[in-house]
């Protein structure tokens, strides 16, 4: 009598529109690469992080690679919003972007892109997306510099070289990153800062104070 009861007051099961549901499972597989890496992204691993069965997963993404490869975008897009963000001086987003690398804020991320650099390898489709990505992060850099050269927060600058001379910077101590032993010298704590002030021929330690005072 009592199963009987709850059965009957149980909420009806609603199911999700195709678009909601997709997106979950771009976020599940998302945050298993971020988490675990590329390679652990498996159409089980991701039904049963959301609690599904696989099959739901492969009626979205019936090849598991399109899976991994749009797992990637989906972190590398939620990576951009949130280190490109808009508002302040050139100088101030140039020095909350390169913050966040200081602070160990985009450590998870740098692992994901040297395991997603390692993988192309392997995979055209997952090459073919990091130049996409690649291109829209060297897109959003150039904006900010080119602003600063046009406010003035960077006279005389190539916006073009300075933005491949920082990126560069990025990449090499993000090499660093999967390190059991962390490097702690300033030299390399403080590379990309280094390389910015140098490309954009701005007086030693000016981009330090912008990004102590933010």
């Amino acid at each position: 009598m009592t199963s009987s009861t709850s059965s009957q007051t149980a909420p009806p099961r609603t199911r999700k529109l195709p678009e909601e549901r997709r997106e979950e499972i771009l976020a599940g597989a998302a945050a298993i690469a971020i988490e675990e890496g590329l390679e652990r992204i498996t159409l089980r691993a991701v039904a049963a992080r959301l609690g599904v069965r696989p099959g739901l997963i492969t009626h979205y993404f019936p090849v598991a690679e399109d899976l991994v490869v749009a797992a990637f975008a989906r972190a590398a897009v939620l990576e951009r919003e949130q280190f490109f963000a808009k508002g302040g001086t050139p100088l101030q987003r140039l020095a909350r972007f390169v913050g966040h690398v200081e602070r160990g804020r985009s450590l998870p991320l740098a692992r994901l892109w040297l395991n997603a650099r390692h993988l192309s390898r392997f995979s055209p489709t997952l090459d073919a997306e990091l130049q996409v990505q690649d291109a829209l992060d060297r897109e959003q850099l150039t904006a900010i510099l080119e602003d600063g050269i046009a406010s003035g927060d960077f006279p005389g600058a190539d916006a073009e070289a300075a933005c491949i001379r920082i990126l560069i910077a990025l990449d090499g101590g993000g090499s660093y990153v999967n390190s059991s032993v962390a490097i702690e010298h300033p030299a390399h704590t403080r590379v990309v800062a280094d390389v910015a002030e140098w490309a954009l021929g701005l007086a030693a330690g000016r981009l330090r104070e912008a990004i102590d005072a933010g």
